[in-house]
C-alpha cells in the first residue's frame, strides 16, 4: 500500500485526497505559520459579525433573519469552499463572516437562557484548542492510523445520528438522547465534544502535510477553512453540553 495514502482529518473539509491534486509549488508555498494567520483573521472576522447579532435584543427579527442568512450562506460557501479550493482565500473570510451571524444569534438565545453559559463555552473551546495544540506538538498525542480511523468513524457515526434526528423530526419523533437532560444525553453530549475535540488534532496534522508537501499558498486559508469548522462544531456541542447541565440545576 502507497504509504502516503494516509487518512489525515476526520473533518470532511480535510480529507487524505486534499493534497494530491496540487503539484509542490516552486514560488510560494503553504507553511504552518501561514495557516496560523489566516485562522486568526478568520476567527476575528467571525467574532466581529457575531458580536453584532449578540448585541441585537432576543425577539428583534432581524436576529433571525441573519442567523438563518448566516446558518444558509455559510453552508453554500462552505460546499463551494470543499469542491473550489482555489476560492477559499475570497470564500473562507465571507464565510467567516456568515457564520459569525448564525453564532452571534444562537449564542444570544442560550445565554438569555442560561446566564454565563457563552463565556463559558468560549472559554472551553479555546482552552480545548489550545492543550490539544501543545499535546500534538510536544508529541503526547500522536495522530496514528488507528486514531485517524476510530475519529473518522465516530464523526460519520455522529453525522449519521443528527440527520436520523433531523429526518425523524418531521414524523414528530423526537430524540432525547440528543436534545434531553438525562444521564444518557449528557454523556452522548460528553461523547461528540470528545469526538469534536479530536478532530482538531487531525486538522493539525493535516496542516503540517500540507506544509511539508509545499502545497498552494492558498491552501494556508484552506487549512483556516477546516480549523474553522472544527471550532464552530467544538463550540456548538459545549454549548448543549452546558445548556443541559444548567437545565438540571
Amino acid at each position: 500500500m502507497n504509504n502516503h495514502l494516509t487518512l489525515r482529518s476526520g473533518n470532511p473539509a480535510l480529507s487524505e485526497k486534499t493534497f494530491k491534486q496540487f503539484a509542490p509549488s516552486s514560488t510560494s508555498s503553504m507553511t504552518i505559520m501561514g495557516t496560523v494567520h489566516k485562522t486568526a483573521l478568520s476567527l476575528l472576522l467571525l467574532m466581529t459579525t457575531a458580536l453584532f447579532t449578540w448585541n441585537l435584543p432576543v425577539n428583534d427579527p432581524r436576529g433571525m433573519g441573519l442567523m438563518i442568512v448566516g446558518t444558509i450562506g455559510g453552508l453554500i460557501l462552505a460546499i463551494v469552499t470543499i469542491f473550489k479550493k482555489h476560492l477559499a482565500p475570497f470564500t473562507v473570510p465571507a464565510y467567516a463572516l456568515l457564520e459569525g451571524l448564525a453564532l452571534g444569534g444562537i449564542s444570544k438565545i442560550f445565554e438569555s437562557m442560561y446566564p454565563g453559559i457563552v463565556n463559558q463555552a468560549v472559554f472551553l473551546t479555546f482552552g480545548t484548542l489550545g492543550a490539544l495544540l501543545m499535546a500534538y506538538r510536544s508529541g503526547l498525542i500522536k495522530p496514528t492510523e488507528n486514531l485517524k480511523l476510530g475519529i473518522t468513524a465516530a464523526t460519520g457515526g455522529v453525522a449519521f445520528v443528527y440527520f436520523a434526528s433531523f429526518i425523524l423530526s418531521f414524523f414528530g419523533v423526537g430524540a432525547p438522547l440528543i436534545h434531553g437532560n438525562s444521564n444518557m444525553s449528557i454523556l452522548f453530549s460528553l461523547a461528540v465534544v470528545g469526538i469534536a475535540a479530536m478532530n482538531l488534532v487531525m486538522d493539525f496534522d493535516f496542516i503540517e502535510e500540507g506544509s511539508e508537501k509545499g502545497a498552494p499558498k492558498f491552501m494556508e486559508w484552506y487549512g483556516a477553512f477546516g480549523l474553522l469548522v472544527t471550532l464552530i462544531w467544538l463550540y456548538l456541542e459545549l454549548l448543549r453540553l452546558l445548556s443541559k447541565l444548567y437545565s438540571r440545576r
